[in-house]
């Protein structure tokens, strides 16, 4: 079975950039302490006005309670972007699928294992 990977590409709001990267802070800082990923991290590129979000989760569980612990912080980073692009790697529950549909209506793209592996320390 393979991990999960998320790549979120997200287009900051013109006047929002201190408002985007205070609430992503406190999304990490949560999901850091609290969260289920197995590692979160985040790039900014100020010139476009975009970020990168990359998360890893070890299975549909894992994601699925991410997503129900971290909505009031998911909805504060939202306030601030629109979500340009979002691309999923790894094999998902039928329930994860839904609301990548649900939730993206349509625009996530959906990318199955093949073959690895994941070295952890």
């Amino acid at each position: 079975m393979s991990t999960i990977l998320f790549h979120n590409t997200m287009k900051i709001t013109e006047g929002h950039l201190d408002g985007f990267r205070a609430a992503v802070r406190r999304a990490v800082e949560f999901v850091e302490e609290h969260g289920p990923q197995l590692m979160v991290q985040v790039f900014i590129d100020e010139e476009a006005m975009e970020a990168h979000s990359f998360q890893l989760y070890r299975d549909s569980a894992a994601v699925l309670a991410h997503w129900a612990m971290s909505d009031p912080y998911i909805q504060d980073v939202m306030e601030h972007c629109t979500v340009r692009s979002f691309e999923t790697y790894g094999e998902m529950s039928e329930e994860v699928l839904d609301g990548l549909r649900t939730g993206l209506a349509g625009r996530a793209a959906i990318r199955p294992w093949l073959t690895g592996f994941t070295h952890f320390d």
